[in-house]
C-alpha cells in the first residue's frame, strides 16, 4: 500500500509560477512511475504529466508542454509539479498517482494509488 499526499496548491495570478509536491510513503520500494492528474469542476480527470521510476523518462499533456515540468527526488519520496506561465484553464485540482508502469502513459486506470489532491486557482 502506498500513501500519497499533495501540498502546495494555492490562489495565484495568470502568469504566474506554483510548485505542487507529492509525498509518497508506504511500500515505496517498488518501481512506481508518477504522475500528476488534473479535475476542473464538471470536467473528467485528465492527464498532465508523469515520470518514470528513475525520472529519466518524462510524458506531458500538449497543453502543459513547454510549461510545466516533472520531477522527483526518490530519496524524499517526493515527485514534484514545477508549473510556469499559468493560465486560467489551469485552474482545477491536482492529483498525484503512482502506478507500476514499464512504459508511461496518461490512462488514469493505469495508476493504482492515488492522492486526495490540492487546489490550484488562476486568475484572470
Amino acid at each position: 500500500q502506498v500513501s500519497l499526499v499533495e501540498s502546495g496548491g494555492g490562489l495565484v495570478q495568470a502568469g504566474d509560477s506554483l510548485r505542487v509536491s507529492c509525498a509518497a510513503s508506504g511500500r515505496t520500494s517498488g518501481w512506481y512511475a508518477m504522475g500528476w492528474f488534473r479535475q476542473a469542476p464538471g470536467n473528467e480527470r485528465e492527464f498532465v504529466a508523469a515520470i518514470s521510476w528513475t525520472g529519466s523518462s518524462t510524458l506531458y499533456a500538449d497543453s502543459v508542454t513547454g510549461r510545466f515540468t516533472i520531477s522527483r527526488d526518490n530519496a524524499k519520496n517526493t515527485v514534484y509539479l514545477q508549473m510556469n506561465s499559468l493560465r486560467p484553464e489551469d485552474t482545477a485540482v491536482y492529483y498525484c498517482a503512482a502506478g507500476l508502469l514499464s512504459t508511461l502513459v496518461s490512462a488514469t486506470r493505469r495508476y493504482d494509488y492515488w492522492g486526495q489532491g490540492t487546489q490550484v486557482t488562476v486568475s484572470s
